[in-house]
């Protein structure tokens, strides 16, 4: 038996954390996840040689950009390489030696919510895609089910494997109704017409190569970026008053949320950690008003991270339109007053002009136009008996706004990021999302284009026990949502996900729902996005009155090198 390349040899590698605390506690997980693996390969005829060391700091992660670019002068070009995933990653250790490397190559996850693999292979994804590198994608419980074990042959063969992608299709104009197109179109020539800032606070957060869109794709849709730096929004921290901060605690208290607090600030949230979160949302509001920000993205992870608590429960408030007011530093105007300052986390600038389109969408038709960027972490059948449906644990580090959670800020509790990711601390903003219906998207980069998948959804109520085991699963201290894709299976989903991160947003009714995703589909499109529209209507009826063409698509094997599945 010969793999595609003539050997019976496939390299791995594996891309870790920049934070060597990460990097070490993860560990085991990844290992065991390459012992599984190994077994897999092996168990098909081919052996699995790991291209680079388990190091004296203990763990065998590559943990740099440096680090990656030599590991690769080590590997065979045109060899067959897997990247195993058990983690989350920063893709920018890796994506240097990948976009030259010859070889078919094949990114894997661990089917786990822990850490998350999941995650960590999406953003990679998404970065190879918008890099345009061919790549096969797999994923796994325990790599011996034979939806994994049939692909990874099929890879080790031919250099590819197919999933099923015949859930996604391309948006026909013509078939949108005349009111609902126009509608959108005259959305899509106001933001053209008047245009719209995004304040982008330190761009490429953790190597997120898939979440910096090109300026010159972004100024075709209106948006232009205003670069800030952290610097500044540090300085401007530390300039706003204590008491203007305790004001924003004071608020949210009285309205019902609950800070878990401590006394030791390496394990507990503490009253200093919230009072700097505080004067961070007041400063951040500040510096969008001063440029004249439509929308801002915080960066944090580096830089930050070394010098206040966490931003989340700063960007939960950006995006919440029931929020503490902020005034001027005069005290003569309040900023933003009744409505919300998008916020995209980790400066997902795709997110961000998802969002800025969402907002303008749902006040345009009366809906509410918060949005939560999630985390696309895990997936698990339902144990409580509530829904034979597959549910998807969406999850954030807490930058969702309250109006998304179950009892809104009654039912919004703040608990201290973990250690390992965030030494300085800082409240999440945790809540349990609501049921409703909800339209999840995400716009990406493909073939030097702006990309937009657009599908419907529900968010479920599970009981307690089941949310606390999905949480128990994942992150407990983030804000969680049992999420339904309607006509979308799981390996669907991660077959033609090309980002770590999904939008989401509520629309009242599955009517409602219904017209704000085609409103939203017929303003992309003007702006030059093109749009592909996922799954089906609640109903399961599908899109094919406003949609052309369906397929099944064969991983990384077109000439335009689209790197599906």
């Amino acid at each position: 038996m010969s793999n595609a390349t003539g050997g019976h040899e496939v390299y791995l590698i594996a891309s870790g954390d920049l934070r060597p605390s990460a990097n070490k506690q993860c560990w085991p997980a990844q290992q065991a996840m390459e012992d599984a693996l190994r077994v897999a390969v092996e168990a098909q005829g081919y052996r699995l040689r790991r291209a680079h060391p388990v190091k004296e700091e203990g763990h065998g992660f590559i943990a740099s950009q440096r680090e990656g670019i030599e590991v690769f002068k080590s590997i065979p070009p045109a060899a067959p390489l897997v990247v195993a995933e058990a983690v989350w990653q920063y893709s920018h250790h890796v994506l240097a030696g990948l976009t030259t490397h010859r070889g078919p190559i094949l990114t894997v996850a661990n089917w786990s919510g822990q850490w998350p693999g999941l995650v960590g292979m999406l953003n990679l994804n998404g970065s190879l895609t918008k890099a345009g590198v061919a790549y096969s994608t797999l994923w796994s419980e325990d790599f011996t089910d034979a939806y994994f074990t049939e692909r990874l042959g099929q890879w080790l063969r031919t250099g590819h494997c197919v999933h099923d992608l015949s859930h996604v299709k391309t948006l026909d104009r013509e078939a949108i109704a005349d009111d609902v197109r126009q509608a959108g179109e005259a959305l899509a020539d106001e933001l053209v017409r008047n245009k719209a800032i995004m304040g982008v606070f330190d761009e490429g957060c953790m190597g997120m190569f898939n979440a910096i869109i090109p300026d010159a794709l972004l100024h075709r849709t209106g948006v232009f970026k205003e670069r800030l730096s952290q610097s500044a929004l540090y300085y401007e921290t530390l300039q706003t008053a204590a008491n203007e901060a305790d004001a924003v605690r004071a608020w949210l208290e009285q309205r019902g949320m609950r800070f878990h607090t401590g006394l030791n600030e390496a394990t507990d949230l503490t009253d200093g950690q919230i009072r700097l979160q505080c004067q961070m949302y007041i400063a951040a509001v500040r510096m969008a008003d001063d440029f004249g920000c439509d929308l801002i993205g915080i960066q944090y992870q580096q830089g930050l991270k070394d010098l206040l608590p966490a931003s989340d429960l700063v960007e939960g408030l950006l995006n919440s339109t029931a929020r503490p007011p902020v005034f001027s530093r005069d005290g003569k105007r309040e900023l933003f007053a009744g409505r919300a300052v998008p916020h995209f986390n980790e400066v997902d600038e795709c997110a961000g002009l998802d969002a800025l389109l969402i907002q303008r969408v749902h006040n345009k038709l009366g809906l509410a136009p918060e949005t939560t960027l999630h985390d696309l972490r895990w997936g698990d059948p339902d144990r409580s008996g509530t829904t034979d449906q597959y549910v998807w644990v969406y999850e954030i580090s807490g930058s969702a706004p309250a109006e998304h959670h179950q009892g809104g800020w009654a039912g919004s509790e703040g608990f201290r990021q973990p250690p390992m990711y965030f030494p300085k601390g800082g409240s999440t903003l945790r809540g349990v999302a609501k049921p409703g219906e909800i339209v999840w998207s995400r716009i990406y980069v493909e073939n030097d284009a702006l990309q937009m998948d657009i599908g419907r959804g529900q968010a479920i109520e599970l009981p307690r026990g089941e949310t606390e085991r999905r949480w128990n699963a994942t992150t407990p201290q983030w804000p969680i949502m049992h999420a339904v894709t309607y006509g979308v299976s799981r390996d669907q989903m991660m077959a033609r996900h090309k980002a770590n991160h999904v939008q989401v947003a509520y629309a009242g009714d599955a009517a409602s729902a219904d017209n704000a995703l085609q409103v939203r589909a017929a303003m992309a499109q003007r702006l030059g996005i093109r749009v592909h529209l996922c799954g089906t209507r609640k109903e399961g009826a599908a899109w094919g009155d406003v949609a052309a063409g369906s397929k099944r698509v064969a991983a990384a094997a077109s000439p335009s090198r689209e790197g599906r599945g």
